[in-house]
């Protein structure tokens, strides 16, 4: 199965010809980026639009259902697939289809989940946690598709992903690392379940929030542009590391030219203008003190 989204992910998309304004921006260069797309208010009907400012994009099957519809000439028989595609980090999309064979219906899927992406906010909202990176969602969001109820909680980082299993994959995908959930209703239905996530997360975008807001809680929307675990864990990279830190402390020659000369040493062998250091005085040997005669006295 992964093999087969590897080989859907590189599929390429140079013999493409847009046939919508956003696609023909796309194409010339206009937009490079996949949030001013979305801000562009120019419908997204095209998926080889994600593809291309989304390359890394990544898709996830979640459910495989086999659906009857009986007529008078018997039963007719569709599969009804639901993906989730994202690229990890701030951009998720949820797609629904139903066709006759399972292959075709996979793949419509995950260009109906293209279609439908959008873009998500992330922060640091647990008041349990203080490293203000955007690793969890900035505040509660709520959503619900039929029975089901889901409402995720901001979590503190290092818990890690503590939902069901459906959710799980649509959080990961859109770049979310840490949260809680509160659920309600027939969670075992995999499509409402998906549908309820994918909503919540639509919660953020929706939700309006202040310029003080998002400078405390570090709410950041889309991609973030850096990985989050870019600290050094390997000891070779330390080296280099260590060695590009001493390389910036040496100085440029323009620094060099600004620094005045040393002065030249004197004949003696100190620096010119410095005081002559005076040698210490030897010091004299003691002579021994003479004993008077034994028997010598005064008249």
């Amino acid at each position: 199965m992964e093999q087969r989204r590897m080989e859907r992910r590189k599929e390429p998309v140079t013999d493409w010809k847009p046939r919508t304004k956003l696609g023909r921006m796309v194409r010339e260069g206009k937009i490079t980026s996949m949030s001013e797309a979305l801000s562009s208010g120019l419908p997204l009907r095209e998926a080889e639009i994600v593809d291309i400012l989304l390359p890394n994009i990544e898709d996830e099957v979640l459910s495989v259902n086999m659906v009857q519809r009986m007529t008078d000439s018997g039963r007719r028989i569709k599969f009804a697939i639901t993906t989730v595609v994202g690229n990890g980090d701030g951009f998720v999309g949820l797609g629904h289809v139903k066709g006759k064979e399972v292959g075709q219906a996979i793949r419509r899927s995950i260009d109906d989940a293209k279609l439908n992406l959008i873009e998500i906010k992330r922060g640091c909202g647990s008041w349990q946690c203080g490293c203000m990176k955007p690793h969890t969602l900035p505040y509660r969001v709520f959503g619900k598709s039929g029975s089901v109820e889901i409402t995720f909680i901001p979590a503190p980082r290092g818990v890690g992903l503590a939902v069901g299993n459906v959710a799980k994959h649509v959080l990961r995908l859109a770049g979310v690392k840490d949260a809680w959930s509160i659920t309600d209703g027939k969670t075992r239905t995999t499509v409402n379940m998906a549908r309820a996530a994918f909503e919540s997360l639509r919660g953020t975008a929706r939700q309006k929030v202040r310029e003080e807001q998002v400078a405390r809680l570090r709410i950041l929307s889309g991609a973030s542009g850096v990985a989050e675990g870019a600290l050094v864990t390997d000891p070779t990279k330390a080296d280099q590391s260590v060695a590009i830190e001493k390389e910036s402390n040496v100085p440029t020659p323009e620094d060099a030219s600004s620094v005045p000369p040393p002065k030249a040493p004197d004949q003696k062998g100190g620096p010119a203008g410095a005081p002559e250091a005076k040698a210490p005085a030897k010091a004299e040997p003691r002579k021994p003190e003479s004993k008077p005669a034994a028997g010598g006295g005064g008249k």
